[in-house]
């Protein structure tokens, strides 16, 4: 499918948000919040109260700002309402028609489109959710999993730009989670505006090439995820490491400056330290000197949740 629209210059912000700003009444849900998204998969991360919703509404022209501007293709999308029609949204619940099966629900959403020919989109945009071995099977009668798909068919029938997923997740075992991660990377490839929001934070690891993280109200940090962990330079991180002589290892490395402790278990150990490139360098002359063959080295901490529990914590 394709995220370009008319008008749309290749390279350029799909959304922009400025300085963008929603209270009601003495409440502030979102408060001067700036960022751009661009073809790809961007991931939406904050805890409950952090203003998600209010901004994936302000993206979807569905609520106004209180200050600030919303664009789309350099467009204000509260004055354009045809700009709604480069948008696909697949809301959090399960509003769905039980009785509707697989293709009248998307063909539905063709006809809703003003599709010329409701049909054939409904039919192509079923196989690119691999749907059409279930097309003819009621919505009441599929799993989770495939009900996320038929609302991503749905949304993405008439090809928009921009694809919004609210917690499009929940609820969905592993497998289905697996699956359903393929698909939308697949449709950020094709070089749709994909904007996840999402607390499954391993999963949107995996998913999203940039992240942005809110807190109350505020984008507490954005980039890819290599670059949200740099901004928790200062904090220890755990290396384990399996090799031969490791308690003879263990004694070099808690010399490093920048080692805060290591615990030797079995053929292995556990080490925290300041700054793993260091670690990195001083670990192969240690091993080297003591004899030690090393047969593993892993950060254990490089995940997504470790650096949004940071980032959350330090509000």
């Amino acid at each position: 499918m394709s995220g370009q629209p008319a008008g749309g210059a290749p390279g350029a912000a799909v959304v922009e948000l400025r300085r963008f700003s929603k209270w009601y009444g003495d409440v502030v849900a979102v408060a001067d919040l700036s960022f751009e998204l661009r073809p790809g998969v961007t991931g939406l991360l904050g805890p409950n109260g952090a203003g998600k919703t209010t901004t994936l509404k302000a993206i979807c022209g569905l609520l106004h700002p209180s200050q600030g501007e919303v664009l789309l293709f350099g467009r204000p999308i509260a004055r354009d309402p045809m700009l709604y029609r480069a948008i696909g949204v697949v809301p959090d619940g399960d509003r769905l028609y039980p009785r509707l099966t697989v293709r009248s629900y998307v063909r539905l959403h063709a006809e809703l489109q003003g599709l010329s020919d409701a049909g054939a989109a409904a039919e192509r945009a079923i196989a690119e959710v691999d749907m059409a071995p279930l097309a003819d099977r009621r919505l009441k009668g599929l799993s989770k999993g495939e009900r996320q798909r038929t609302k991503v068919a749905g949304a993405i029938v008439h090809q928009p730009a921009l694809l919004v997923l609210d917690e499009p997740m929940t609820g969905m075992d592993p497998g289905q989670r697996a699956r359903f991660i393929e698909l939308v990377r697949l449709i950020g490839a094709a070089g749709v505006t994909v904007l996840v929001s999402s607390h499954i934070l391993d999963e949107v690891e995996r998913l999203a090439s940039q992240i942005l993280v809110m807190v109350s109200g505020r984008l507490a940090a954005s980039g890819d995820y290599h670059a949200i962990r740099d901004l928790m330079a200062d904090q220890p991180r755990t290396v384990m490491v399996k090799a031969d002589e490791a308690r003879r290892l263990a004694a070099g490395l808690i010399a490093l400056p920048s080692t805060v402790a290591v615990e030797v278990d079995g053929e292995g150990l556990r080490a925290r330290t300041r700054s793993v490139d260091s670690f990195a360098t001083a670990l192969p002359r240690l091993a080297r000197d003591q004899g030690a063959t090393l047969r593993e080295v892993r950060t254990t901490d490089e995940s997504l949740e470790q650096v949004f529990r940071y980032l959350v914590g330090r509000r």
